[in-house]
């Protein structure tokens, strides 16, 4: 995930309320994997695929 993406998925997160936690749970990974893809750490094929489902769930 790109700085500027991780940014805005925390600043949504944010707004709304919720927790890393809530979310990992709601994408169906990890808190830490989670934790991975917004900080750029994981960015392969599957991390693709849950960012796309982290996009659909924060509408951005």
């Amino acid at each position: 995930m790109t700085e500027d993406l991780g940014a805005l998925v925390r600043s949504e997160m944010f707004k709304r309320k919720m927790s890393q936690k809530q979310l990992a749970e709601m994408v169906g990974i990890s808190n830490a994997y989670l934790s991975d893809i917004i900080r750029g750490r994981k960015d392969g094929p599957k991390a693709q695929e849950h960012i796309k489902h982290i996009r659909k769930i924060l509408n951005i």
